[in-house]
């Protein structure tokens, strides 16, 4: 049976994105019990741990991006950045001092925190290549499988954990991270850069305006921060303000990531025949939707039953906005990539206060505050679509539906 040559291309990038959310997913969830149980961090380091870590991601991943859009070793930045994670996290398997984790974490951590961006750059300008018309599925399918692993990677983790400890967990994050350096030195060809005429000037000019580029990310950013404290806030609201118990709000949660792999492939094909943009659009407004619904939820099949607005959500900021913004930066694949991955660890930043204030006061307030973020994004969004540039009036004409959104 022959194999279509779209999945002949992104096989070695599935596997790349498996073992990559695999290693991620062995130590992401148990961060904050490997510092206060393995490194005996007070509550004052590890709030400090939690908040310089992401802020050094960012700052590495887009130093990164923007050096991969400007010379053409693409692979080789991903190379370097998944040794960075075999080593990063076969030192933290062994140490057990607080700084010294915390050197180990801004540095090769952040540089192994790269390649995930890296990977769906690389993967834009492959697809771009040869089969541009489906780049957009491509990429929702690489995002599914790195969604997939860490549906299974967490509960394994969890009993490599109870049973051998830290070192364990860390040190076989660190070989995963080796067999995905191995896959992209034996697998993974070298994708030239293209011209600065190459791409097609209507996807160069949509969009393209910083101001508007900014309102989006922003737009991302804001609906991602009320995404992070849904998760966070869950477990407690469920038990202490819906009556229920902590295993149903991890059945919801549950739920929601069982919803959203097959979400992401459906609407991956629909971008074919349907704006990535409307699709984007659905996906804030089922944000407002669903936090809404969570704000005034007074039992727990309520919010179980809302997981299906939850996981558009993800589907569509979570995963399309990557090749949304690819195509507004058509030539600068790693920067346009590392914005929208960016906006997840700074979701995160954002979103400690604001679950600080609703632990002190009610756990209802973090959804209330989710909605006066969803809100703001939907705005936001709805302003990008309304900041011209001489080259998007030209085609504006051609183009009612994307202004419109």
């Amino acid at each position: 049976m022959a194999v279509p040559p779209l999945t002949r291309r992104l096989l070695p990038l599935s596997l790349i994105f498996i073992v990559v959310g695999l290693a991620t997913s062995f130590v992401g969830p148990y961060l904050a019990l490997f510092l206060a149980e393995g490194v005996h961090a007070g509550p004052v380091r590890t709030t400090a741990f939690l908040v310089v870590a992401p802020i050094s991601g960012v700052a590495v991943s887009w130093l990164i991006g923007r050096i991969s859009d400007r010379r053409p070793i693409r692979r080789q930045l991903m190379i370097i950045a998944a040794l960075a994670g075999a080593l990063g996290t076969g030192l933290t398997a062994v140490l057990r001092d607080y700084w010294a984790v915390l050197a180990v974490t801004v540095t090769l951590t952040a540089i192994a925190g790269s390649l995930f961006p890296q990977s769906f750059a690389y993967a834009r300008q492959m697809l771009h290549q040869k089969d541009p018309a489906r780049a957009a599925f491509g990429i929702s399918a690489l995002r599914t499988l790195f969604s997939a692993a860490w549906v299974g990677g967490p509960p394994v983790a969890a009993l490599i954990l109870a049973a051998h400890g830290f070192g364990w967990t860390y040190g076989l994050a660190g070989a995963l991270y080796l067999l995905g350096a191995l896959l992209i030195v034996t697998m993974l060809p070298k994708v030239p850069t293209p011209a600065a005429g190459a791409t097609p000037k209507a996807a160069a000019g949509r969009d393209s305006n910083p101001l508007a580029l900014f309102l989006i990310i922003a737009s991302f950013t804001v609906v991602t921060t009320a995404s992070t404290l849904n998760v966070q806030a869950m477990p407690l609201f469920v038990q202490d303000d819906l009556g229920g118990t902590i295993s149903q709000a991890g059945l919801i949660l549950g739920i929601c990531a069982a919803l959203e792999i097959p979400m992401m492939l459906i609407l991956g094909a629909l971008t074919t025949r349907i704006p990535v943009r409307r699709l984007i659009f659905v996906g804030v407004l089922c944000a407002v939707a669903y936090h809404a619904v969570a704000a005034t939820a007074t039992h727990v099949w309520v919010l179980a039953a809302a997981q299906v607005l939850q996981a558009m959500v993800i589907s569509t900021v979570g995963a399309l906005s990557i090749s949304y913004v690819q195509d507004l930066m058509p030539e600068h694949p790693g920067r346009a990539t590392t914005m929208v991955t960016n906006t997840f660890p700074i979701g995160q930043i954002v979103a400690a206060p604001l679950f600080g204030l609703a632990q002190h006061f009610d756990f209802r307030l973090a959804y209330a505050f989710n909605l006066a973020l969803c809100v703001v994004g939907v705005l936001l969004l709805v302003a990008s679509g309304r900041v011209r540039t001489p080259a998007r009036k030209r085609i504006i004409q051609r183009e009612p539906a994307i202004s419109a959104a």
